[in-house]
């Protein structure tokens, strides 16, 4: 993202088109009352800047005015263009990243430094502040180390109290090897425009007049600061010294909230200078962390990772700090009801404590080291042979805003959602309240426990699916009868996919055509139809396509045999769970399997969940040797919009239960990127061409070949994992783009660190189930963040065709630590045992 420097603050808008427009004047926005939000208003926009690709930008002019879903404003607390821009950020009904409520907290820096010194993973100058008549935060509460606040009842004749406490503090330890002290004024109304002044910790007189001097200055809830003027860091440097006066480094971190309210780091800039001297913005050039420290005399790779691990804890702690305040904040307090604070500036000096190189934190800021950063990428701006372009400081933020403004656009849409699912879809009903979703229910059973936490539910059998067209009118009838006006209708469960598609054309609701639902539902179709599909456009979905036979009778597997290769696989032709899924080695194999299969799976009844009300026919295809991999998609109009590639352990053959997963993969680039291809392609084979979908292949050693496409968001433990590593919520995707609205997601997702997880199978594991491992001790272990647990089944029901109970995962900044968690915590539950060697199933993850 581009960074403009108007002469007034500029602001940028996310609409509900995904388009992030720049409006460089508040003239060009206009707020108007919200219908039934007293007191709030909508933004809308009537001009602005557009950005196109190719770096194209044009002045648009928008008639009838556009309604903003977020807004992001550079705030002024005084007179002029920045007050009109804290003015229209006020009480908004759409996201809002920033307020002058806020800000004025900001620009106090006795509050956020006892803030920050509260905050036990922030260091902080030892600072004395004398506060005139502080404000309601700055009250009581506990004294924090190396912090002195002194409430003054007046601001004439505290010459005695201000040399008693001026004395203490220039004598304590709290000091340590500072040499100087700095005073400044703290307070909204002075920042950027007072001198810091300096003088030598040992001079009492010069320090007590001139906090008298600056206390006659102070109003209300304002305070003088004496704080520590860090001694910069004395840097090892190789061989003589430099000549020259002493360096200091000055770091700028910029600290994002992601989802879940969680910090992250984005980028850090740093400035060198004079030691004797304050180091300030836009008076001195940005360098990366590694030029900055190499400038001093720290060049080795190790100590760098160190200092910049410790400048992350620090900044990241910082924003959380913040945020717990901001929680404990009225919306009037914050400005707002959708005022949040999604980005930070920490500013560091570094210097030793402890024999150690320690960032201290000497002030927070909204948008000058964002500014920084900027300047930083701005070096790059011009393309160099073989040099990349570091993602920019601002793509967080971005992420955060598009995920801002797609709740804005989703609350209060009206669902109508087929089949509830069982209980490892509880997450759903949690998300949609947090969404602000309006659920509508149609499901089987009259007693489940979602009927009593929709708008709506329809009891209606929809598991009889011989019968889903005529089901899908009498739907459509329903739904008109009691006047449910809906904006999308979807489905995350296998039996109702070509049910939801049918009730969507009888409404005229966004959806894939009911022909895509039905090639890809039933397995050998979808192989059969790929087959013969050769492009263009190339590649072309038949090279990803595997030859396979259908199943309706005995006399077919004999057909079967002769034209499939063995060794091969049976399914089900509309199983889920991988529930009946076998190995087969010889034609003897294969009557025996599907004999099996037609004896204990004739209906609904003998496995509800897995697609018995479609029958129980089978098909046998080629066995493909590879590692097996998911590929979960968000598509819209017939693009691609995000792909996140996972990988799986080896199964328990002759089975195919899946064991073991890892996410991100660790497959390289090349490979990732053959994956993704081929799932795209297969789905666009099949017609599919809106919504979120999870594609499950193997990789060979001549590429991508497929095993089938699950025309809905991935089931056990993916939805989970791809939220918590990439901030992606694929539910939510999936209900955007059901109202037709295309979801607006990071082009390349960074992961936020690694999740290896392990199944827990009742077969292999009921008596650790029952004792060490059991679901209060895992959900006991999830609460306390050792481990994710993802249940997946509600009872401890043993039987021939299973599926998993429940998913355990362990994270980790890299795949191996996240991998030997997992094994140590599997040891110790008694999940890993000779029948089921989990060392063995993670073994493909190394």
């Amino acid at each position: 993202m581009g960074a403009l420097s108007p002469p007034w603050p500029a602001t940028l808008l996310p609409l509900p088109t995904g388009n992030m427009l720049l409006c460089l004047s508040p003239a060009w926005l206009t707020k108007v009352p919200a219908p039934g939000q007293p007191g709030e208003a909508a933004l809308l926009v009537s001009k602005a800047v557009s950005f196109h690709p190719g770096g194209l930008t044009f002045l648009d002019d928008f008639v009838p005015p556009r309604r903003a879903t977020y807004f992001l404003a550079g705030l002024g607390l005084g007179p002029g263009r920045g007050r009109e821009a804290a003015e229209l950020a006020r009480d908004l009904t759409c996201p809002t990243g920033a307020s002058a409520e806020l800000a004025r907290l900001l620009e106090d820096r006795l509050l956020t430094r006892r803030l920050l010194a509260r905050q036990g993973d922030v260091s902080v100058p030892a600072t004395l502040a004398f506060t005139y008549k502080p404000p309601a935060l700055l009250r009581g509460g506990d004294a924090s180390p190396g912090l002195r606040l002194v409430e003054l009842n007046g601001k004439e004749g505290q010459e005695t109290l201000v040399k008693e406490e001026v004395g203490a503090f220039l004598h304590s330890e709290a000091l340590g090897d500072a040499l100087q002290v700095a005073m400044k004024l703290s307070g909204w109304r002075w920042r950027g425009r007072q001198a810091m002044r300096l003088y030598p910790r040992a001079e009492l007189g010069p320090v007590v007049d001139t906090v008298l001097a600056l206390l006659e200055k102070l109003e209300e809830e304002e305070s003088v600061l004496v704080e520590a003027v860090c001694p910069p860091a004395q840097l090892p440097f190789p061989g003589s010294p430099l000549p020259g006066p002493e360096l200091a480094l000055r770091i700028c971190a910029v600290v994002c909230r992601t989802q879940g309210d969680r910090p992250l780091l984005s980028k850090v800039v740093c400035s060198v200078g004079r030691g004797d001297r304050p180091l300030r913005h836009q008076s001195s050039l940005p360098r990366t962390l590694e030029a900055a420290l190499a400038q001093c005399g720290l060049g080795e790779a190790s100590q760098v990772a160190v200092v910049r691990q410790r400048v992350k804890a620090a900044a990241e702690a910082a924003l959380a700090a913040v945020l717990t305040l901001e929680a404990g904040l009225s919306a009037e307090q914050r400005g707002g009801r959708q005022v949040r604070t999604d980005f930070l500036g920490v500013d560091f000096a570094l210097t030793v404590a402890g024999r150690a190189l320690t960032p201290v934190a000497l002030e927070l800021n909204g948008g000058l080291c964002l500014e920084a950063c900027g300047a930083l990428e701005g070096l790059w701006a011009a393309p160099r042979p073989g040099l990349a372009a570091e993602e920019a400081a601002a793509a967080p933020l971005v992420e955060t805003m598009l995920r801002r403004s797609a709740r804005c656009l989703m609350e209060g849409k009206q669902l109508l959602l087929l089949g509830a699912g069982g209980v490892s879809k509880k997450f759903v009903w949690e998300a949609a309240r947090d969404y602000g979703l309006k659920l509508h229910l149609v499901d089987s059973d009259p007693n489940h426990f979602a009927s009593q936490l929709v708008q709506t539910f329809i009891h209606f059998n929809i598991t009889e699916h011989q019968r889903d067209e005529e089901n899908a009118r009498v739907l459509a009838e329903l739904v008109r009868a009691r006047g449910l006006q809906l904006d999308g209708c979807f489905s995350y469960w296998d039996d109702c996919l070509v049910l939801t598609s049918l009730l969507c054309q009888e409404l005229g609701l966004p959806c894939n055509p009911p022909a895509a639902m039905h090639l890809a539902k039933q397995k050998s179709r979808t192989q059969l139809h790929l087959l013969c599909h050769h492009g263009p456009p190339w590649p072309a979905p038949s090279l990803y396509a595997v030859p396979c036979c259908p199943l309706e009778s005995e006399a077919d597997v004999d057909r079967a045999v002769r034209q499939v290769p063995l060794p091969g696989v049976m399914k089900l032709e509309f199983g889920a769970g991988a529930v009946g899924v076998r190995l087969v080695e010889d034609a003897s194999q294969c009557h025996e399997h599907f004999s099996r299969i037609a004896r204990d799976l004739q209906g609904e009844a003998d496995h509800p969940g897995i697609g018995l009300g479609w029958g129980n026919a089978m098909l046998l295809m080629e066995f493909i040797e590879g590692t097996e991999h998911d590929v979960d998609l968000v598509l819209f109009g017939g693009r691609l919009l995000a792909a996140f590639v996972s990988d799986n352990g080896p199964t328990r053959l002759p089975g195919f239960t899946e064991t073991a997963a890892c996410m991100p993969t660790g497959l390289a680039p090349e490979q990732e990127a053959q994956l993704v291809q081929a799932a795209f392609r297969c789905c666009l084979g099949c017609g599919l061409l809106d919504g979120v979908f999870n594609v499950e292949l193997k990789l060979t050693r001549a590429g991508p070949r497929l095993i089938e496409i699950n025309p809905r968001m991935g089931g056990f433990y993916l939805r989970d994992w791809i939220l918590e590593l990439y901030g992606v919520d694929l539910l939510l995707a999936a209900a955007m783009v059901a109202c037709g609205l295309r979801p607006a997601l990071p082009a390349h997702p960074r992961a936020r660190g690694h999740l290896v997880g392990v199944m827990c199978l009742v077969s292999q594991h009921l008596q650790v189930l029952s004792s060490t491992a059991s679901r209060e001790t895992l959900q006991a272990l999830h609460d306390q963040g050792l481990l994710r647990l993802n249940l997946l089944e509600e009872t401890l029901v043993p039987g021939e065709y299973e599926e998993p109970y429940c998913s355990v995962a362990c994270a980790g900044p890299s795949p191996a630590e996240a991998r030997l968690r997992l094994l140590g915590l599997c040891q110790g539950l008694g999940i890993d045992g000779p029948h089921y060697p989990v060392a063995y199933f993670l073994s493909h993850f190394k």
